[in-house]
C-alpha cells in the first residue's frame, strides 16, 4: 500500500473530524472545510503551516517523535490512532523493515502443539488465534462450532472479514452487523499501518473493495482501533442469541497474532447457550470424523 497516500488520507480524515469548538478555537462565520483548517492544526501543534502541510502531503520521513506527538495531541488522536500514526512514520522512514513482525500467512503457519493444548483446555467458551488479516489460524472445539457459518462456506477461507462482507449469513450471525463491520475494517486498517508490505493483506483489501460497497465505504474512512475487550451480540443458527464478553491478547511469542477468548456471564441465558453449543459441537464431531480431524 502506498505510504504517502495512507498518511495523507489519515491526517486529512482526522482533521475533518474535529470541530473548532472541540479544539478550543472560535468557529468563525465562514468555513469552507469540515473540521479544522491546516493552519489551526499547525498552530495547535506549534509547527509552521508549511511544515504541517508537508506532513499532510504524506512526508513523514525523518519527523521527530516530539513533532508526531504534538500532531497527535492537536488532532486529539486516541491510543489506536496515535499508534497508527507512529506506524505510518516508521514505514516512511523504512525503519519498519527492522521492527515489523515476520510476515505470516494462514497456510504457512500452524500452532505449536502446546498452543493447541492450551486452546483445547478452554472448554467454557470459544477461544481462537487470528492474525491482523482476520484469518482464524487455530481454534478450540467451541470456537469451531461457534464459527460454523464461517467454515461452512469455502470461499470465506476461514477469514472473518470475508465472512462479514461477502457472506449473507453474517447478517444473521451479527445482530449488530454495522458495528461488526466497522470493527473488522478498523482492524484491517490498523494492520495495514503496522505492516504495509503484507501482500496477502493488500490482496484481501482489493478483493473486499471490489466486491463490497459496504467495505469500500468504511475503508475510505481510515478508522483504526485496538480490539482488546468488550461485549458483542451473536445469533448462532443452532443455539440462538448469545451475548458474550471477549478479551483479546497479543501473543508475545508470535508477533502479529492475537488470542481471543469469549465468555458468558455466569448464570445467564448465554452461559446456557454455550453449554448447548458445546453439546451440539460434540454431536457434530461424533457424526463427522473427517470434520473432527480438519480443525
Amino acid at each position: 500500500m502506498d505510504n504517502r497516500t495512507e498518511i495523507r488520507a489519515f491526517l486529512t480524515s482526522r482533521r475533518a473530524k474535529i470541530t473548532p469548538e472541540q479544539a478550543g478555537l472560535p468557529s468563525g462565520a465562514r468555513r469552507r472545510v469540515p473540521g479544522l483548517r491546516r493552519s489551526e492544526v499547525a498552530a495547535l501543534a506549534d509547527v509552521s503551516v508549511e511544515y504541517y502541510a508537508k506532513l499532510e502531503r504524506g512526508n513523514l520521513a525523518g519527523v521527530s517523535p516530539a513533532v508526531l506527538e504534538a500532531v497527535a495531541r492537536a488532532l486529539q488522536l486516541d491510543d489506536a490512532e496515535r499508534a497508527h500514526l507512529l506506524n505510518l512514520a516508521q514505514a516512511a522512514d523504512g525503519s519498519d523493515v527492522l521492527t515489523r513482525p515476520r510476515r505470516r500467512t494462514s497456510r504457512a503457519w500452524s500452532p505449536h502443539r502446546s498452543l493447541q493444548w492450551m486452546l483445547d483446555a478452554v472448554t467454557a467458551g470459544p477461544a481462537f488465534v487470528r492474525n491482523g488479516r482476520m484469518d482464524i489460524l487455530a481454534a478450540n472445539q467451541l470456537a469451531r462450532a461457534f464459527y460454523a457459518d464461517v467454515y461452512a462456506t469455502p470461499g470465506n477461507q476461514g477469514n472473518l472479514a470475508r465472512f462479514n462482507f461477502l457472506d449473507p449469513a453474517s447478517r444473521r450471525f451479527y445482530p449488530d452487523w454495522d458495528q461488526a463491520a466497522d470493527i473488522a475494517v478498523a482492524i484491517l486498517r490498523t494492520e495495514a499501518g503496522r505492516d504495509p508490505h503484507d501482500k496477502d493483506l493488500h490482496d484481501l483489501v482489493g478483493e473486499l473493495s471490489t466486491r463490497s460497497d459496504d467495505f469500500r465505504t468504511r475503508w475510505g474512512a481510515h478508522n483504526v482501533r485496538h480490539h482488546g475487550t468488550g461485549t458483542k451480540r451473536f445469533h448462532h443458527h443452532a443455539v440462538g442469541d448469545l451475548t458474550l464478553a471477549y478479551e483479546g491478547l497479543e501473543m508475545t511469542a508470535e508477533p502479529g497474532l492475537s488470542l481471543t477468548v469469549y465468555a458468558a456471564e455466569p448464570g445467564s441465558p448465554s452461559e446456557e447457550g454455550l453449554r448447548l453449543l458445546a453439546s451440539w459441537a460434540a454431536t457434530q464431531d461424533a457424526g463427522s470424523p473427517t470434520e473432527q480431524g480438519a480443525g
